[in-house]
């Protein structure tokens, strides 16, 4: 029954004080904002506290949501983007995305060569990924990581349709670039 009410009508029960109602809209979004906030900071732990500290923010601040015409989850990206942010100055540096053992692959792999091979891959792929600024960051993991289209990112990132188009194929190019630095820089010495 609960899947069938809209979220406008959720947002407008849970602003009047429904608890039941945004527990429906947390059980909505919790997993896609916790995605979002532990590819941001690659740690398990702080993208489960800072995913609480979202809902916790966009409970307190129910009753001040206004719907502009856009999804309530671009708000919830939105408080989840600053706080990823404030996270990121306060220590003052970068962490890096490890990703856990457990996380269970989609890929299953026949020979060990190929999975350190692919693994090797991916390593220097999110080191390439570290190194872009945290907007672009931002795009890939909506992008990849969540399968949004243009038009929603520009919701969540508060830019045109066509404004993300040129900051993704910007972003695909430094991609690109970073990777050719790492693989020039992992090179052996002579």
């Amino acid at each position: 029954m609960t899947e069938l009410i809209e979220d406008a009508e959720l947002i407008k029960r849970a602003a009047e004080g429904d608890n039941d109602s945004f527990g429906v809209l947390y059980e909505r979004y919790v997993r896609r904002i916790y995605n979002y906030i532990y590819y941001r900071t690659g740690n398990m732990n702080e993208a489960e506290d800072l995913t609480a500290r979202v809902f916790h923010r966009s409970f307190r601040h129910i009753q001040k949501y206004d719907d502009r015409g856009v999804p309530f989850s671009a708000w919830l990206y939105r408080i989840a983007h600053n706080l990823v942010a404030n996270w990121y100055r306060d220590r003052s540096r970068k962490k890096e995305v490890i990703l856990e053992e457990n996380i269970p692959s989609k890929f299953h792999y026949d020979f060990p060569e190929k999975a350190l091979e692919k693994n090797q891959e991916n390593e220097r792929l999110l080191k390439a990924l570290r190194r872009l600024p945290a907007e672009r960051q931002q795009l890939i993991i909506l992008k990849f990581v969540e399968g949004m289209s243009n038009a929603e990112i520009g919701i969540i990132m508060r830019r045109s349709e066509g404004a993300i188009k040129s900051l993704y194929h910007r972003t695909l190019e430094a991609v690109r670039k970073e990777v050719e630095k790492i693989d020039h820089q992992e090179l052996p010495k002579k």
